[in-house]
């Protein structure tokens, strides 16, 4: 089992619980970040800086690679990330899933690990994004929609969890969310509905 730590260059902490203090809006550092993902990090900067309320496509596999989950386990995920293990990266909501900003190469290396382990067989596998794939990013600025930062970057180099930090938080949210995740009833009716009209 995988000892986690809490890594130099996380977020600061509020001091409470041990979570960042409130980051709903993206520093400057950070926009130059994710946008340094982009083949024209200075081009996307300056149109997102113009439109800070719009959010942005960017790729993959440069800057960070990207583990999208269900926004119900990703919350456990990101609660245990944050009161047991080492922290998060930056971390958003986009359209009724959370996307966990990890370290370029995660996306490869996640799925094997997750092959070797046992988890709740009724959780979803997380989708993982990595060289060659983009995604949708929250806006700059905090607005309403379907998309907003839950810990935004803010700094040029923010700290990104691996696959090993992610795979913990990933078997400990799935192991402990069999109210989430039900397993089938094995008594169940169940009819086939594929051939009807």
């Amino acid at each position: 089992m995988t000892t986690l730590t809490t890594a130099p260059g996380c977020p600061s902490l509020d001091g409470t619980d041990g979570r960042p203090a409130s980051a709903t809006h993206v520093t400057p550092q950070g926009a130059a970040w994710l946008a340094s993902a982009s083949a024209h990090p200075e081009h996307t900067l300056v149109a997102w800086q113009a439109r800070p309320a719009t959010p942005a496509v960017l790729p993959c596999g440069t800057a960070f690679d990207v583990v999208n989950v269900p926004v119900v386990l990703g919350r456990r995920m990101l609660d245990l990330l944050w009161e047991r293990g080492p922290g998060s990266g930056p971390a958003a909501v986009h359209r009724g899933r959370m996307l966990l900003f990890a370290t370029p190469g995660t996306a490869q290396r996640l799925p094997a690990l997750l092959a070797w382990e046992e988890w709740n067989p009724g959780a979803p596998a997380p989708l993982c994004h990595g060289h060659g794939d983009a995604v949708t990013v929250p806006p700059l600025a905090a607005a309403p929609g379907p998309s907003r930062w839950l810990v935004a970057p803010g700094s040029r180099l923010p700290w990104l969890p691996g696959p090993d930090a992610l795979l913990w938080a990933f078997l400990h949210a799935t192991r402990g969310a069999a109210a989430i995740f039900p397993s089938a009833d094995p008594d169940a009716n169940v009819y086939d509905v594929s051939r009807r009209r």
